[in-house]
């Protein structure tokens, strides 16, 4: 999360506690969307290996599975931390602390996504094409995660720095 400082931020008129918590009901709000997604992914991994011909899979198919799986684990445990660790700082007056504790799980949690998804994307693509498929269109699956969950908005504030600098001459 951006910090509340610089001409951005000056026209809220709010003060450090209400910013702080208008940033963790954002955070909550991305958080819900994140988590659905995951605990969809989860679900679908954990009947995977009952379906008939998985112990068919290659070897290969079935390392990328259990890492894939330890993927979304960890994506779930990260993007729900903040609710645990706002129920252990709940009144303390650590509401700083909470928003950037949560802003740090969420973007790890979101690479942790990433790499789950691109494993299934492996493990079914290999199956349904082979794993020459199954890489590049695994490649590309991550490209686009990467792109659009990191890379996308420093692209954007570039952009947007630009056309500020432009209007500011």
């Amino acid at each position: 999360m951006p910090e509340a400082s610089g001409p951005r931020w000056t026209d809220r008129n709010e003060t450090e506690s209400a910013r702080l918590d208008r940033n963790y009901e954002e955070l909550l709000q991305e958080l819900r969307v994140a988590q659905t997604g995951v605990q969809i992914l989860f679900a679908f991994l954990l009947t995977l290996p009952f379906q008939y011909g998985f112990g068919r899979t290659s070897q290969l198919d079935r390392v990328v599975f259990v890492v894939t799986l330890m993927a979304a684990t960890v994506a779930t445990a990260l993007l729900i931390a903040p609710v645990g660790f706002h129920r252990r700082v709940f009144r303390q007056g650590r509401k700083s602390d909470l928003v950037h504790a949560a802003s740090f799980f969420a973007q790890i949690g979101l690479a942790a996504l990433a790499v789950a998804m691109s494993g299934a994307i492996f493990v079914v693509t290999d199956v349904v094409l082979g794993i020459g498929w199954g890489a590049a269109l695994t490649f590309a699956a991550l490209a686009v995660l990467v792109f659009f969950w990191y890379f996308a908005p420093f692209f954007w504030d570039l952009r947007r720095s630009r056309r500020e600098g432009r209007s500011e001459r």
